[in-house]
């Protein structure tokens, strides 16, 4: 048995799938249990190779049974708790970070490493197999989207700091439904229908637009996996389009692309004026989002669309 602990939310489990599927490869004989959040199961039959799903609430002692894990994998973060909490099943072998505190050996952590490296190279060095940093693909679910074809404009985040102000986005949703390219739908979580409805509203779309808190998170990958464009924050939406090779425009404030961004190589532009060196998790908005323009979101959009 085989389990691997990535419980966050759903970026990081996106920029996990290259090194999920590496661990796949490197451990053909076990049976692969991935312990992640309840909300993200159902995108896990999309990733493939994964056996099990045992649903978990981060940081949080796993609800685990049976015999100790052959190997215990560590995707979820540095340590050291993230660490104990594997330790505490008493694997026969932990995959993780060295971290001093938590009595770990294996590579050192490097800040400045965009997320997706960052594991694949674990991988690489713990279990002796490759991990391109491209195996990003989800597969599409088997539901049709409740808009084919949309322009999705994105405007929550986890924070503040990385949240885009809400008139910019109604007037990127405006613009964007003047071209008739495409639907415009506005998404959200059910705690952002609110910024959904606001920015829907300032832009001229009708209710039926917002589709913030309707979809599951299946829902949501089939609404992104068909669409025709896709505005984000940097956030788990705009890690979607990325797995689906779906043209996009991210925005990035207090993390660089360098960090965080989508595939160099993609119909992907990320738009950024910062140093880096802002709190991703912090109530107001970062200076370098802040200074992104309207005129160049619609631009990076123009160029994108047929």
């Amino acid at each position: 048995m085989a389990l691997v602990y990535r419980a966050i939310g759903l970026g990081d489990f996106l920029t996990g799938i290259p090194a999920l599927r590496a661990i796949r490869r490197a451990l053909p004989g076990h049976r692969l249990v991935l312990a992640t959040s309840p909300p993200l199961a159902g995108l896990v039959p999309l990733v493939g190779g994964v056996d099990e799903v045992l649903p978990t609430q981060a940081l949080r002692p796993l609800p685990w049974s049976g015999a100790p894990p052959a190997v215990a994998v560590n995707l979820h973060g540095r340590g050291p708790e993230s660490h104990r909490v594997l330790a505490a099943l008493r694997p026969d072998r932990l995959v993780a970070f060295g971290n001093a505190d938590a009595g770990a050996a294996g590579p050192r952590w490097r800040a400045d490493e965009h997320e997706v490296r960052r594991w694949c190279r674990l991988v690489e060095a713990e279990l002796g197999v490759p991990a391109p940093d491209d195996d990003l693909a989800l597969a599409r679910p088997a539901a049709e989207p409740v808009v084919d074809g949309a322009l999705v404009v994105h405007p929550g985040a986890g924070s503040g700091a990385r949240r885009w102000p809400a008139d910019r986005f109604a007037a990127v949703a405006r613009r964007l439904a003047d071209t008739g390219r495409g639907p415009v739908v506005v998404t959200g979580s059910a705690a952002e229908t609110p910024l959904a409805s606001a920015v829907a509203a300032h832009a001229g779309l009708p209710p039926s637009a917002v589709l913030a808190g309707r979809l599951s998170l299946t829902e949501l990958a089939a609404l992104v996996a068909w669409a025709g464009l896709v505005v984000a924050n940097d956030t788990g939406v705009a890690h979607l389009a990325s797995a689906y090779g779906v043209r996009s425009v991210v925005l990035f404030g207090p993390t660089p692309p360098a960090a965080w961004g989508p595939p160099e190589h993609g119909p992907h532009v990320a738009l950024w004026h910062g140093p880096g060196s802002g709190d991703p998790h912090g109530r107001l908005l970062d200076p370098a989002l802040e200074s992104i323009q309207v005129r160049e979101v619609l631009d990076a959009a123009d160029t994108l669309l047929p």
